[in-house]
């Protein structure tokens, strides 16, 4: 599955571009089906590196940047990839979903 359609990409290069220092709402969530990580993602360079809450699995989530390339060069057990969560939809902006992850010590939808 590939992590960025190219509707996404466009909608996080225009946040990136347009309205850098707004709390955007989140555009595409992406996950480990093998693990706990996690990234909430707002905005995208136009080299690829996504800025957005980033949760590991190690009760440490955390604003910051993490590349496509790189999160489509994970392989988990059994072949398994990043994938991109089809119905993540949200109404919230970034800094709800990081107060909450912080205060859980992992994501959480405040949906």
């Amino acid at each position: 599955m590939k992590l960025l359609t190219a509707e996404l990409r466009a909608q996080l290069i225009n946040n990136n571009v347009t309205a850098r220092d707004t709390d955007h709402i989140p555009v595409v969530k992406w996950f480990t089906p093998w693990a706990n990580a996690t990234w909430i993602i707002t905005e995208m360079e136009p080299d690829s590196r996504c800025f957005g809450l980033c949760d590991v699995g190690h009760g440490t989530p955390e604003l910051g940047y993490v590349s496509v390339e790189e999160l489509e060069s994970v392989k988990g057990p059994f072949g398994l990839t990043v994938e991109r969560d089809l119905s993540f939809s949200t109404k919230m902006p970034l800094c709800v979903w990081t107060a909450l992850a912080r205060a859980n010590r992992r994501i959480s939808s405040p949906d």
